[in-house]
């Protein structure tokens, strides 16, 4: 860490650089951690995440359906469940 002195020098340098000036308070709230805006957005839907086991037919099918498989098989169970509420 620097010493009180050596971040005066520090700072002034910056701010006499045009290219590179400290960034205000108001910036330095409005930064996000790098890690936060890292991977998928989040979603509106969450889904929770088990172990299950399904029959190796069942999985060849899906898989065979390419990119996206465990996403529609989500949606033909979720048609499932819907279907068999209402006659519930």
């Amino acid at each position: 860490m620097p010493t009180a002195e050596e971040d005066k020098t520090l700072t002034a340098a910056a701010r006499s650089d045009p290219d590179a000036q400290p960034l205000t308070p108001k910036q330095l709230k409005a930064m996000v951690p790098l890690k936060a805006l890292r991977g998928r957005p989040k979603s509106e839907n969450k889904k929770l995440l088990v172990s299950v086991r399904y029959s190796p037919e069942v999985v060849t099918y899906f898989k065979s359906t390419g990119d996206g498989w465990q996403s529609l098989m989500d949606n033909v169970l979720r048609k499932y469940v819907a279907r068999h509420s209402r006659s519930g």
